[in-house]
């Protein structure tokens, strides 16, 4: 079998070397690592391999925490130490940022990152009714299948999340919709925890017996969800605390309803929303863009500041619960809200919004190219772009400096899914004043 040195590490966490000029992702090999390996997928250009042995292990190379790790596709990296991960991230957004756009940031930012374990408050678990496996399997997906990995804990689960996975198998195995309940999402707020069913069947009276007694022996809130995301309400209780989360140095607490997006790690997002109000810089009388707001995670703190914000998000719903948020906090005369759909925007349509000082740019994966080029000659002469892929995140830097006029000035990794390749960033571009 082949024998390689694993120089660095892909997107998906797998080691690289190369082989007779061509590249190989071996699964499970760590930086600095000699291994064996065998190619079970073959490309003319690349390889990817299984790890047969490890010749020269990593000092990085740590036993992993959870029992279901090699099976879960929930994590890929818990085989790497923790502080580890973060600097290979770091050189992971490096190395986009420099092969796809050309270009090295000015400045370096520490990384953002925090507690490695119990940080996600946020999961979707799938749920199969399989007879012949035991009856229910409720957890993430086993690595590269459809399969579920039957989960009876999870260490990045908060611990209250964790320890109700076993009961949980033991209420839906219970109900007569077991085998038409396919997913279970959970939502950790700072005063309520929520799990939401997905039915594709109703429920009966033997089955809201079963389930207002989970809730009583928990203390979690149960939502039914029949269809889409909009479907969802409450089965009981009928009254508890709201689901929130917190940013205690803007003096904010954001409601928000158990499908509706926010950052599964709160924590980070504190730390990484203070580095975004300190880069960007508010000031009063400013007129500030938030991009892809969301329910005004950046939007709210910006306003603390005395500027002027207005914030951008296609989703209806998020720009509602983004404008109760504002009213709540009595914020509502420094922030305007617009729906509209930033990824087919124009430059007449950018420009009838008027002129922003400064701009944050929140996209989901697939990035914000149109945005990017519909800025004109009176493009912000500050943009910060927080990004959740390295990869959209370099093709729109490349366009900011090539065709916009900014600098690249700053740009760091945020570790917002430790042991897993997912990697967040923040990056600061300026341009000189016209």
């Amino acid at each position: 079998m082949p024998i390689g040195v694993i120089e660095s590490l892909d997107h998906e966490g797998r080691g690289i070397t190369r082989l007779d000029g061509k590249t190989v992702f071996v699964e499970g090999a760590l930086p600095g690592e000699r291994v064996e390996f065998q190619s079970f997928r073959q490309k003319p250009s690349y390889e990817i391999a299984h790890l047969l042995t490890l010749l020269d292990p990593s000092p990085d190379r740590v036993s992993p925490r959870c029992p279901h790790y090699g099976v879960c596709g929930g994590c890929s990296m818990q085989h790497f130490d923790p502080l580890a991960q973060v600097a290979a991230k770091q050189r992971l957004l490096e190395a986009n940022l420099w092969h796809l756009a050309r270009l090295k940031p000015d400045v370096l930012y520490a990384p953002i990152h925090g507690e490695p374990w119990r940080y996600r408050h946020r999961a979707r678990l799938s749920v199969r009714f399989v007879p012949g496996k035991g009856g229910v399997l409720i957890g993430f997906h086993e690595k590269k299948s459809s399969y579920i990995a039957d989960m009876q804990q999870c260490e990045i689960l908060p611990p209250g999340l964790s320890a109700l996975l076993p009961p949980l198998h033991e209420l839906v195995d219970g109900l007569s919709i077991r085998d038409r309940l396919p997913q279970i999402e959970m939502a950790v707020g700072a005063r309520s925890t929520a799990l939401v069913l997905r039915i594709l069947a109703p429920i009966n009276a033997g089955d809201r017996r079963r389930i207002r007694e989970f809730v009583e022996r928990h203390g979690v809130v149960i939502y039914l969800q029949p269809q889409g995301p909009a479907s969802v309400s409450r089965l009981h209780p009928q009254t508890a605390p709201p689901l929130t989360y917190r940013l205690p140095e803007f003096a904010i607490e954001y409601a928000f309803s158990p499908t509706e997006f926010t950052q599964v790690n709160p924590s980070i997002n504190e730390l990484l929303v203070r580095r975004a109000i300190h880069l960007l810089d508010p000031q009063p009388g400013e007129r500030i863009a938030d991009m892809f707001c969301g329910v005004g995670n950046f939007t709210l703190p910006l306003a603390r500041s005395g500027a002027r914000v207005l914030g951008i998000e296609g989703n209806a719903q998020l720009v509602e619960r983004a404008m109760d948020n504002a009213a709540a906090h009595d914020l509502a005369d420094r922030v305007d809200f617009l729906v509209t759909d930033l990824f087919t925007t124009t430059a007449s349509r950018l420009a009838a919004l008027g002129n922003f000082d400064k701009m944050l740019v929140d996209p989901p994966r697939e990035g914000a190219v149109e945005l990017i080029k519909a800025l004109d000659h009176q493009a912000p002469e500050r943009l910060l772009y927080v990004s959740c892929n390295p990869a959209t995140l370099a093709r729109d830097a490349g366009l900011l400096v090539r065709q916009k006029g900014y600098q690249l000035r700053g740009a760091g990794v945020v570790n917002m899914f430790p042991h897993t390749s997912h990697v967040e960033s923040i990056a600061l571009f300026k341009r000189d004043a016209p």
